[in-house]
């Protein structure tokens, strides 16, 4: 029988990350992507919102919300997003929300 194969040693913190905490867990890898895509919808509602030189107060009149869900939806922790207030958020900011589904190249990675 072959003895396992032994991986090289690394100082790459990202690496050692991966294969410690991600490497072959699944469960841990799905949670991983929804919380990058959480954080991803958060700094985009930011961006735009910035952009348009708009107040977390002017953008929740703007869409019919108060300023706390605003600021909930900006929040990279928030899980909650719904496409309805998303796309009532791009209305109100002249956009529109396109949705895309894209084949997984490769091996996940957290970096």
């Amino acid at each position: 029988m072959k003895a396992p194969q032994k991986r090289k040693p690394t100082t790459d913190a990202v690496e050692i990350l991966q294969q410690r905490y991600f490497e072959g867990k699944p469960e841990r890898l799905a949670a991983l992507e929804e919380e990058r895509a959480n954080a991803e919808i958060a700094r985009k509602i930011y961006e735009l919102r910035t952009k348009a030189e708009l107040t977390q107060q002017q953008l929740a009149r703007l869409v019919g919300t108060s300023t706390s869900v605003i600021c909930r939806l900006e929040d990279a922790d928030y899980e909650g997003h719904s496409l309805s207030m998303l796309r009532r958020i791009a209305a109100a900011l002249n956009k529109d929300v396109e949705i895309r589904f894209v084949p997984i190249k490769g091996k996940r990675r957290i970096a």
